[in-house]
């Protein structure tokens, strides 16, 4: 064992020295290797105080040589666009009968760039260039501009619009080729540096150029049409009342109304969203002066005929109202200025109201003599005739009568008076009290008349019964009879049994000669007439028998008396005329007043004279035939 530790101690001495030995090694390369560091920081400051003047350079050098790059390509870019101004020359010079569009619009593009490319340079040596190129864009937006006028004169022929509307075809556009054409010019017209400052579409040079061209052409085409819009009123019968469709104003205003639809169709390819409205009104201003200037005329005629043609204002109002609402649909600033024109035909038409109603009332109260044949008088028929042709204007009599109110044409209202709406009334039901009203204050003056100028019954019974049958008829036969109140009708009636009465009232004096006394309790002489116990019929010859002698000479003085009485009522009747209706009416209730009276009597007195016929005249068939024949 001691051996065994002497031997394991020997061992780690011997470690010990290895290791102290291997540390002297370490420390001596420790101390070359910070010699090492030391000569090499000395020697890279030696190199940095070499290198750093070389750096300085280096990098100024550098810059040096940005700055001559940069120089290089301003003196480039200052270059390009003189060389670009010789190259655009050409292709623009050349026009663009030999140039396509859009290589001529892309070169245009180029030598716009190229001049402000020229002016944000500020050199004096390019002032000679800009002007060069300034003047050759000027040419090129000059051929451009004849351009645009050139293809829309192609299809600013004028055209003929009633042949389109009688045959029912659509109006012209302008055709794609030339609506795609003209849509590349305008573009670049309305995009070009030369157009930005102009803040108004309106001074655009396409804006001007298309409605110069454009504008004419559409007056132009509805000039025909305008004219005759005037010329078809002219009256050849001043009495004569407007009938619809006469004028050609709905013709007129159709054949406006498409071509300006087709016009706002052509606007909308070509140009920008913004540009269509004030385009279109721009375009169509002439056009729609010429409308203006037809409506104009058009109300200088009617108010010189008023009492005629306030017919064809009830047409225009409607007409021309319906134009500007359907043509806002498509440019809203058309439908006030075509309202504004329309109003004074709309305050005409509202004073014609009171002046139908003044005309009739002051017409009836100036009749100086009535018909001797107890006919109409042609006021009743006038009159009647006006409210017949209102009833073709009820759309646009409702909105006047609304704008007049109820009643508001009595009194006299003036032309352009200002009145209330009337919204609390439907337009039929405002009607229908002015064709009461009419016909009323007809009604009224002509039984007044007839009263004051006709002395017999008859005549006066027949001639308003002839009346009030005649407004009758014209109210039944016509759209009238949908429109008339309860009260027009029942004053119709009254009027018509006032006539009958007075009619039959006539005959009362012929048939208070067909009255006698019986006496029913007497057994001879006048009492009640024997009957014949097989036909059940008077027995005249045993009454007339059993007649004192002075009973017998009144019978034949009344007999005598009824002869001449009814034959003068006869002749007198006979002397009138009647409506049939009036007749078929006077017939029935004179044989129902007449005929039993004298049937009675001339059962029971006609053997008076015994069949001879000196003192009875009429047998009953006779009376009968008599009193049908009126």
């Amino acid at each position: 064992m001691p051996g065994m530790t002497r031997v394991t101690h020997t061992e780690e001495s011997a470690e010990v020295e290895v290791l102290l030995a291997n540390m002297e090694k370490l420390k001596g390369l420790t101390k070359k290797i910070h010699g090492s560091l030391g000569r090499l920081d000395s020697s890279g400051r030696s190199v940095q105080a070499a290198i750093r003047p070389i750096y300085g350079n280096t990098s100024r050098l550098q810059v040096t040589n940005s700055n001559i790059e940069k120089i290089n390509q301003a003196i480039e870019n200052i270059r390009q666009p003189l060389d670009r101004r010789r190259k655009e020359e050409d292709v623009i010079r050349a026009g663009l009968g030999r140039i396509e569009l859009a290589d001529y619009v892309a070169s245009m593009d180029r030598s716009s760039q190229a001049l402000e490319n020229l002016r944000n340079t500020n050199l004096k040596s390019n002032q000679e260039a800009i002007a060069e190129l300034t003047y050759i864009l000027k040419f090129g937006t000059a051929e451009l501009e004849n351009a645009f006028r050139d293809t829309l004169q192609q299809e600013a022929a004028p055209l003929e619009p009633l042949r389109y509307i009688t045959k029912g075809q659509p109006f012209p556009m302008i055709s794609e080729q030339n609506s795609s054409k003209l849509r590349y010019i305008n573009k670049y017209m309305t995009n070009s540096p030369s157009q930005r400052p102009m803040q108004q579409s309106e001074d655009l040079a396409s804006f001007q150029i298309y409605s110069e061209i454009r504008g004419p052409y559409l007056s132009t085409s509805l000039q025909n049409l305008a004219q005759a819009s005037v010329s078809t009123v002219r009256k050849t019968d001043s009495s004569a009342i407007y009938r619809q469709g006469t004028s050609g104003i709905g013709t007129y205003a159709t054949a406006l109304e498409q071509m300006f639809a087709v016009e706002y169709e052509n606007i909308c390819p070509i140009f920008n969203r913004e540009q269509w409205v004030r385009l279109h009104s721009l375009t169509t201003n002439d056009a729609t002066s010429q409308l203006f200037s037809v409506l104009k005329d058009l109300h200088s005629h009617i108010k010189h005929h008023v009492i005629t043609d306030c017919f064809l204002a009830f047409e225009i109002v409607e007409i021309v109202n319906g134009l500007s609402f359907r043509l806002e649909g498509k440019n809203p600033e058309l439908r006030q200025p075509v309202q504004d024109a329309l109003r004074p035909i709309r305050e005409t038409a509202k004073y014609s109201l009171s002046r139908l109603y003044d005309d009739t009332k002051s017409r009836v109260n100036a009749l100086m003599s009535l018909p001797p044949d107890g006919t109409a008088v042609p006021l009743t028929g006038e009159t009647m005739q006006r409210l017949q042709t209102m009833t073709s204007y009820l759309q646009p009599l409702s909105s006047i009568l609304a704008s007049v109110g109820e009643g508001g044409w009595r009194g006299g209202s003036s032309a352009g008076a200002a009145s209330k709406l009337d919204v609390g009334v439907s337009g039929n039901e405002l009607f229908s009290a002015y064709a009461d009203d009419m016909i009323g204050v007809l009604l009224q003056g002509i039984e007044s008349k007839a009263k004051s100028m006709l002395k017999g019954k008859s005549h006066q019974g027949v001639f308003l019964a002839n009346n009030a049958t005649v407004v009758e008829r014209m109210i039944f036969t016509s759209d009238l009879t949908n429109l008339v109140a309860d009260a027009t009708r029942n004053r119709l009636n009254d009027m018509l049994k006032k006539g009958v009465t007075l009619y039959t009232d006539a005959f009362k004096e012929c048939a208070g000669y067909l009255r006698d006394v019986l006496y029913t309790n007497r057994t001879s002489g006048t009492g009640r007439p024997a009957s014949n116990s097989i036909s059940g019929s008077t027995d005249s010859m045993s009454i007339v028998k059993n007649l004192s002698s002075k009973d017998r000479d009144a019978t034949k003085e009344k007999f005598k008396n009824f002869n001449q009485s009814f034959d003068e009522i006869m002749a007198r009747c006979r002397g009138l005329k009647m409506e049939n209706e009036v007749r078929d009416l006077m017939v029935k209730e004179v044989v129902q007043f007449v005929e039993p009276l004298y049937d009675r009597f001339w059962d029971r007195y006609h053997e008076i004279d015994k069949g001879k016929g000196k003192y009875v005249k009429y047998d009953k068939k006779g009376l009968r035939q008599a009193l049908h024949s009126l």
